[in-house]
């Protein structure tokens, strides 16, 4: 475990990291951004967290992307990154842009979930406690709430900016329509939508079949991909079979079943076509997702420092 003091690489801004412009605001995000999804949990080790999120900042990636609920546990992702603040990451606070989000299952009872002013307030309170932040840089409406009013989930999110809270909001998985609402309703109260969380990869390109990317471009909206790689499905982890330490041999987020015949030939063909271009399937996966015009960066979870590196790879191919 590292427990030396850390001092970031004075070449971080010079390895070949790229960075977009987020819609038409001020902001730049690294082209592949880091996410907390897994592996940062209470049940990961967390020397191996310190040397991914390390390795992530000395060569660039700048954005985190954390959820009240990553982990497992609930909330330990966030208390992770809390911990490496402490550690290594607080005198590079203004170089880091931290992200959370709201809007799934968190706390027993009716107030821990969905979309309400009184969740999404009492949750990003929590999560700067657990971060050991005083805000962050971006919040998230991370689903679409039918039952709540839209005006409800849109002000709180205006309230928590005006709060200083946070800096700019996001809205993660919303449909076509809610989006349409959510630009105009935040527009006009001076706290424009900054992006637009989806799920886009070559197995799942809804966010484009939808309109929801073409959307975010004409209303310059940025837009994120989160599982650019289908957790894992776009790589070689699969090609020969389910590895015992995989993710679909633990069966919760993907299952043994979806791994059909028609998917893993699909699979061999693309990893057919990124060999012939000399580059891997995952960095063909990603650099697909990079040149879709509307999107600003692709979020990448890593259980190493050198998964993490071939996946930065992909930025070569741009």
């Amino acid at each position: 475990m590292q427990t030396e003091n850390y001092t970031a690489s004075e070449r971080r801004y010079d390895g070949g990291m790229e960075y977009a412009r987020c819609g038409r605001s001020g902001v730049l995000l690294p082209k592949v951004s880091l996410g907390f999804w897994h592996n940062f949990g209470g049940v990961d080790d967390y020397g191996n967290c310190r040397a991914i999120a390390r390795y992530a900042f000395d060569h660039g990636i700048t954005h985190f992307d954390l959820a009240n609920n990553y982990g497992p546990p609930y909330g330990s992702a966030e208390r992770t990154l809390g911990r490496l603040m402490d550690d290594d990451l607080r005198p590079y606070r203004d170089e880091l842009f931290i992200a959370t989000k709201a809007g799934y299952d968190m706390w027993p009872g009716p107030y821990g979930n969905w979309g309400s002013r009184k969740y999404l307030t009492a949750s990003l309170d929590q999560s700067l406690r657990r971060m050991k932040l005083d805000y962050v840089d971006l919040f998230y409406s991370h689903r679409y709430d039918p039952q709540t009013p839209l005006e409800e989930t849109l002000q709180a999110l205006v309230d928590i900016v005006r709060a200083g809270k946070a800096l700019y909001v996001g809205i993660s998985r919303w449909p076509l329509a809610a989006l349409k609402v959510a630009v105009a309703y935040l527009r006009e109260r001076d706290v424009p939508l900054l992006i637009y969380q989806g799920r886009l990869n070559m197995l799942d390109q809804a966010p484009v079949e939808e309109g929801i990317t073409e959307e975010c471009a004409r209303e310059g909206v940025g837009f994120i991909s989160f599982s650019p790689l289908a957790q894992g499905l776009l790589t070689d982890r699969y090609l020969n079979g389910i590895p015992a330490d995989s993710r679909m041999q633990r069966g919760k987020f993907l299952r043994r079943e979806m791994l059909t015949d028609e998917l893993l030939a699909r699979l061999r063909q693309l990893n057919g076509e990124a060999a012939a271009r000399g580059m891997s399937l995952a960095e063909l996966a990603l650099s697909w997702v990079l040149r879709h015009k509307a999107v600003t960066s692709v979020l990448v979870g890593a259980s190493s420092t050198r998964q993490l590196e071939r996946n930065l790879k992909c930025l070569e191919a741009q």
